[in-house]
């Protein structure tokens, strides 16, 4: 529930995939019903990450016993997730799940799915380990059509033989980049515990959020997202002072961070520290214009907004900060395209081309075709 950029992101929630935010004064959105735990129902570490048995037989029959070759259990354990015959794993953005959640559930979001890969992995003998992502944009369906910008995103790390290798839920996702880092234990903890009190605070649960936020403070003291989830929390309760002291916290922690960034300007504002609140907010467009997702989100909007001219500029900046980003390249050269530019959108479509490889040099060249026949039939009304 950390998206969209254009929109700031106000609500820290690492790992999920759907779009969604919530701001500092408004109003909370309604949670998926499917699963919601009791307030007080905060599951251990070790509860979070225990491999029931019934589960563990599975993985023993579908993928210890198939072979003593790392490389083969680990194609086995991928098989196991996601065939019929074995778990049948679905994607569920809602879902913040515990390894037995995911079991009994067959759902997961990104984050429960590392979670369920790295403890199976780890069971079968395979090296593997949580890994973050400071930030990621994902398309779905059509490509540059629902379009969603995340602050925060896990995925498994995989070592077989010496070859490392990247496990991801998400296969349509664009890491920032510094790609994939590995982080312990308690930070893929302290991202679960976020999840859950994120999902707690946006069903106006302001209690059992607080819980599990604490757990996640608890895991990692230094994880700034739960920190400015619990200013934001704090906010709703009309706690002022416990709302500044925890995104005073989150911005020690991480200072670039931008819901922390807008949500302690807003609050600075409010309590009439207007100086302080015009710091932050430079502090906020600085990060904002050295991002190359924010700077490709902002030229998204114009796009469809029908303001070519500062989509053209948005995405120009994007390319520069990002220049081995396809989707960035395609993007300018469509409005380019659009604008009327056609020399300058054939040499981003080239590079487009160039950079996405094979697998894309049709899909791009569709999507110009399409626009071709959409711009002749517009200038045939005319």
């Amino acid at each position: 529930m950390q998206r969209p950029a254009t929109r700031f992101l106000l609500l820290a929630l690492l790992a999920l995939a759907a779009p969604a935010a919530v701001a500092l004064d408004g109003p909370a959105a309604a949670p998926a019903a499917q699963y919601r735990p009791a307030p007080a129902s905060v599951p251990t570490a070790d509860e979070v990450l225990a491999i029931p048995p019934a589960l563990r037989a599975m993985l023993t029959r579908q993928v210890i016993a198939r072979s003593h070759s790392r490389d083969q259990r680990l194609q086995a354990l991928v098989e196991m997730i996601f065939d019929r015959q074995g778990l049948d794993l679905q994607y569920d953005a809602d879902a913040t799940y515990t390894v037995g959640e995911v079991w009994q559930y067959r759902r997961a979001n990104c984050l429960a799915f590392t979670l369920l890969f790295v403890s199976l992995a780890r069971e079968a003998g395979i090296q593997a380990r949580v890994q973050e992502v400071g930030s990621v944009v994902s398309w779905y369906q059509e490509q540059d059509q629902g379009v969603v910008y995340s602050v925060g995103h896990v995925n498994a790390g995989v070592d077989v033989g010496g070859r490392f290798g990247t496990v991801d839920l998400d296969r349509n996702v664009l890491y920032d980049r510094h790609g994939p880092q590995p982080i312990d234990r308690a930070r893929a903890l302290a991202h679960f515990y976020n999840n859950r009190g994120a999902e707690r605070m946006a069903s106006d649960d302001l209690d059992g959020a607080r819980v599990f936020f604490d757990a996640a403070v608890a895991q990692d003291a230094r994880f700034a997202p739960a920190w400015n989830n619990l200013g934001v929390l704090d906010n709703r309760k009309g706690d002022t002072a416990g709302a500044r002291r925890a995104l005073e916290m989150a911005l020690r922690l991480d200072g670039r961070q931008d819901a922390a960034l807008n949500n302690a300007s807003a609050l600075y504002r409010r309590l009439g520290l207007v100086a302080a609140a015009q710091q932050l907010e430079r502090r906020l467009r600085a990060v904002q214009r050295e991002d190359p997702f924010t700077q490709y989100m902002l030229g998204a909007r114009a796009e469809r907004a029908g303001d070519l001219a500062e989509a053209i500029r948005c995405y120009r900046r994007a390319v520069r900060l990002y220049d081995s980003a396809h989707q960035f390249h395609f993007g300018l050269a469509r409005v380019y395209f659009l604008a009327g530019q056609l020399a300058r959108a054939d040499k981003e479509l080239t590079r487009a081309q160039e950079l996405g490889g094979a697998p894309q040099q049709a899909r791009y060249q569709a999507k110009l075709d399409s626009l071709a026949r959409w711009r002749a039939q517009q200038q045939a009304r005319r």
